[in-house]
């Protein structure tokens, strides 16, 4: 068997796995990071460009006007870093400060890093065009397995990771510690970290942002279980199911869920699952932080707070962390 079939296989193995776990739960979920097959990969482009979903305008804003200052800040700590991102997307933010940090010659490669091989296709082919002199290696795979297997430049350049488009929301508060210290643990004295975080704000204004006029949101959730009938495969009945978000101001905690409309039986991958009538099925994590909620999460992480950046309405923020010692 050729090693690329091989790597198809693994993951359809991994998939199903995850799959089966989280409905054969107690309280069934789907894991948020399948939403991204090359389908989903196109209905989350329209999102982020809906007029409800403010996140991605709102850290555009930050980094296309504020990249500059943040390049300053990078390079008095550290004159050239290597980039890694995590879920770059199209990378149609991150590119302000990538080339901000090429124009002044700060960057010295940039390693994109997401679960989906369409995008890190798309990644690798567009900005060797726009990064000219720029290595660009993207990987494939889960955040932290492919960031510990990343390659780190020569000459102990200093790593500055990208965690943007408020990702660190799609883990509960303790799962999020959880990875904020992991990736301490894969990085060294002098790295540095860029993420994007997403705060409070009226709930009104958040929960139209998981539940837009356009459907796009409920077409999103919806695109996972022709995922899984396709790829599992399932049986899933999807006009059945429906999409319900909420969002709790005190907690922060916005969550989306797909709802059976009646008792169901699912044949998925060879395994009769049940469903009862209103029985929900939770789909995604997206947790608003106050803000000193982001600081005191860097420092229980291992990190040191060093910058925060904020659009015009403070709905966002960029925060900057620091590995405390020296390079």
């Amino acid at each position: 068997m050729h090693t690329n079939e091989s790597h198809i296989l693994d993951a359809r193995t991994t998939f199903t796995t995850d799959i089966l776990e989280g409905l054969c739960r107690p309280l069934k979920r789907l894991p948020s990071k399948y939403f991204y097959d090359a389908r989903g990969d196109e209905i989350f482009q329209r999102i982020m460009h809906a007029p409800a979903y403010y996140l991605f305008r709102a850290e555009q804003e930050i980094l296309s006007t504020r990249s500059a200052d943040i390049v300053h800040q990078v390079t008095a700590m550290a004159p050239t870093v290597e980039v890694a991102e995590l879920g770059p997307g199209d990378a149609s933010k991150s590119i302000f400060l990538l080339r901000e940090l090429a124009q002044n010659k700060a960057l010295s490669a940039y390693r994109p890093i997401d679960i989906s091989a369409h995008i890190i296709g798309l990644l690798s082919g567009a900005l060797s065009h726009s990064l000219p002199g720029v290595p660009v290696h993207g990987l494939q795979g889960e955040y932290l397995a492919a960031l510990a297997a990343s390659p780190r430049s020569e000459g102990g350049v200093p790593r500055l990771i990208l965690m943007l488009g408020a990702n660190i929301g799609n883990f509960s508060p303790p799962a999020a510690v959880q990875l904020c210290r992991q990736l301490r643990e894969l990085s060294r004295p002098g790295d540095l970290l860029l993420i994007g975080i997403d705060l409070k704000k009226d709930p009104r204004v958040v929960l139209e942002a998981y539940n837009d006029p356009e459907g796009l949101t409920r077409a999103f959730n919806l695109n996972l279980l022709r995922r899984i009938n396709r790829e599992a495969p399932a049986d899933f009945d999807i006009d059945t199911f429906s999409h319900f978000p909420t969002y709790d101001p005190e907690t922060g905690a916005c969550k989306s869920f797909l709802v059976s409309g009646k008792a169901a039986s699912v044949l998925v991958a060879g395994e009769r699952i049940h469903f009862h009538a209103g029985e929900a099925v939770l789909t995604e994590i997206s947790q608003k932080y106050s803000l000193a909620a982001t600081l005191a999460l860097a420092r229980e992480s291992g990190f040191e707070p060093v910058g925060q950046y904020f659009d015009e309405k403070k709905w966002f923020v960029d925060s900057l962390w620091k590995v405390p010692g020296r390079p």
